[in-house]
């Protein structure tokens, strides 16, 4: 019963890639599956599965499809034993037989989450980069990054393991995010502040809403990490931006003492936005607006642009 052919859904979770992937790299380059039994789908021999996994590992590599199609179906592989038994008793447990639950989220994201249990950062970066470039920020954070960044907060929750993988992922994430904001578009002022809370060091989401402000053409401060109130305010002082965005990740960082000290700066007037999961709505100063997620904090820095160009040109009229 060792190394049974596989269905293409096996063959996907293992490798990490849409069942639609291996149906193009069937159809254009002729990697697909072998066997075939009359009156049922043709399935994955461990042959199959071995050249495809060359086929994965190049063009996560930047060798294009074709090239990597070619040397895939000229090299010489021989499958390991009991290569389909492990699939089917460990599908989604590589790494020690730990799985990172994504909850409902689609095939991409348990792809991907399983490229971070294999610790494969060219196939995280190359994921979530053709996610970015296909649905955007917002959707690509919401659909893929979030549900996989809380599964592996909730599996170190459990286990205490998988710091690897969260740092691993976490980088491959920064640097796609960083890649989308260098290639923004939006020039003029910086209208928009973006701050971690005082000693909160998560930044992943704030730098998803700057990687997503600068798709939409916003232009933006980042300040990053563990910003003490006091030096948020100078920065206040000194740049004058329309709206601040303060992260707070955990409820030991979301002092309402922070909002109230933007709110007094006179400079006026200024949005101040508290995002993230560590602020309680009722403990909020009055004026504060708490964006519910990603596309409502976008949606409220664009409303600012707009009232800013709105004013400028009413003003030059």
């Amino acid at each position: 019963m060792a190394d049974e052919p596989l269905s293409a859904g096996a063959v996907a979770r293992r490798l990490g890639v849409a069942v639609t992937t291996l149906r193009t790299w069937h159809q254009r380059y002729g990697l697909g599956p072998s066997q075939h039994v009359p009156g049922h789908h043709r399935r994955y021999t461990p042959a199959d599965l071995a050249r495809l996994e060359i086929m994965r590992k190049l063009t996560a590599e930047g060798v294009t499809p074709a090239e990597a199609a070619r040397w895939a179906k000229q090299t010489p592989v021989v499958p390991g034993p009991g290569v389909a038994s492990r699939l089917r008793a460990g599908a989604g447990r590589d790494g020690g037989g730990q799985t990172i639950p994504v909850g409902r989220a689609g095939p991409a994201a348990r792809g991907l989450a399983r490229a971070a249990m294999r610790l494969d950062a060219a196939v995280i970066g190359d994921t979530i980069s053709h996610a970015l470039a296909t649905d955007g920020v917002v959707a690509t954070w919401e659909g893929l990054l979030r549900p996989v960044l809380a599964g592996i907060g909730e599996r170190h929750v459990a286990t205490a393991g998988l710091i690897d993988v969260e740092h691993l992922v976490s980088r491959c994430v920064s640097e796609a995010f960083a890649a989308v904001a260098r290639s923004g578009r939006a020039t003029g002022p910086a209208r928009i502040l973006l701050s971690c809370a005082d000693e909160e060091q998560h930044t992943l989401p704030l730098e998803a809403l700057a990687a997503a402000l600068a798709e939409a053409g916003v232009t933006y401060r980042m300040l990053g990490a563990r910003v003490p109130a006091a030096a948020l305010v100078e920065a206040v002082n000194r740049t004058g931006p329309a709206a601040v965005v303060v992260w707070s990740h955990t409820r030991p960082t979301a002092d309402p003492a922070q909002l109230s000290a933007l709110l007094a700066v006179p400079r006026r007037p200024l949005l101040v936005l508290a995002a993230g999961p560590g602020w309680r709505a009722d403990t909020l100063p009055a004026g504060v607006v708490r964006p519910v997620d990603l596309a409502e904090a976008v949606s409220l820095a664009l409303a600012v642009r707009d009232s800013l160009d709105q004013s400028t040109g009413a003003d030059r009229a």
